[in-house]
């Protein structure tokens, strides 16, 4: 029995992100700049894929994916049925019908089999969420999803995770969504982030999460002269910072710890809960 509170999701914070804090806070920029960009260089090689979009939360992530796959008012949207609420919410906040499938009950995961039934002419696009970290199939629903469907990975709960073929979630091409909140594999406290191999639709989705501005305020102190700030449609306020890609990058470089002592963990469950529920 635990003598101290076991709180929920605290995350893994040591010297090395709280000396990354004090530097970005020395440097007189704390907003989203220099430090960012080198955190989305730097998950954009870890996951294997060319582009990655910082944003303030998975949420904004699966919301801004979903508009510039062109999600609108009418369409539905396929998620599955286990998954947190956010995945839904996303497609409601631009007007389209989530339509919920069943899961695999061994993986939790969406499959192509569950997904298949809910196919109507007015879907444009499948959320499949890789539960508790469990990589769902997603090449093969790719190949058998029409392909004016567009499919779109909620990794909230999988940075780091390997397919069967040992290949990272998020590396497939569609674009992924990922959380860095306090309990996720790599946390920021808050954030989210979308991995794809899409220059243009990458360039889409960092103007759209800061209002839709041409140039943002990094690259207007870079420059140290006017630049156009033009509005090209209608943006949103769902940038990241410094203060959080600074930890975000220790974090990063801790991937391996982290999944070592996690392993650990699995082991000391797989080691006891027989000893206890010997019925299982």
């Amino acid at each position: 029995m635990r003598s101290d509170y076991l709180p929920f999701g605290r995350p893994s914070f040591g010297e090395g992100e709280e000396q990354a804090i004090v530097r970005v806070l020395r440097s007189g920029w704390i907003g989203m700049g220099a430090e960012t960009i080198a955190f989305e260089k730097e998950l954009a090689s870890y996951v294997g894929v060319s582009e990655m979009v910082s944003v303030n939360s998975c949420t904004s992530a699966l919301f801004l994916s979903l508009l510039v796959e062109g999600v609108k008012q009418g369409d539905e949207v396929i998620v599955p049925s286990m998954t947190w609420c956010s995945t839904a919410n996303a497609a409601m906040y631009l007007g389209a019908r989530p339509v919920f499938c069943d899961v695999d009950p061994s993986s939790m995961c969406a499959t192509w089999e569950t997904i298949a039934p809910h196919i109507t002419s007015k879907t444009k696009a499948v959320i499949v969420v890789h539960y508790g970290g469990v990589a769902a199939e997603t090449r093969k629903i790719r190949a058998n999803l029409p392909e004016n469907i567009a499919l779109i990975e909620d990794a909230a709960h999988a940075f780091g995770t390997l397919h069967a073929d040992g290949s990272m979630v998020g590396s497939h091409g569609n674009l992924t969504c990922f959380s860095f909140y306090a309990n996720k594999n790599l946390s920021c406290g808050e954030g989210g982030a979308v991995a794809l191999n899409d220059p243009v639709r990458a360039d889409r989705l960092r103007r759209l999460r800061l209002h839709a501005l041409a140039t943002d305020a990094w690259k207007r102190f870079q420059h140290k002269q006017l630049l156009d700030m033009g509005l090209r449609e209608l943006g949103y306020k769902m940038n990241f910072t410094d203060m959080q890609a600074c930890i975000g990058r220790v974090q990063l470089r801790r991937q391996g710890e982290f999944h070592e002592r996690r392993m650990k963990i699995v082991r000391m469950y797989q080691e006891r809960l027989p000893r206890l529920l010997p019925e299982i």
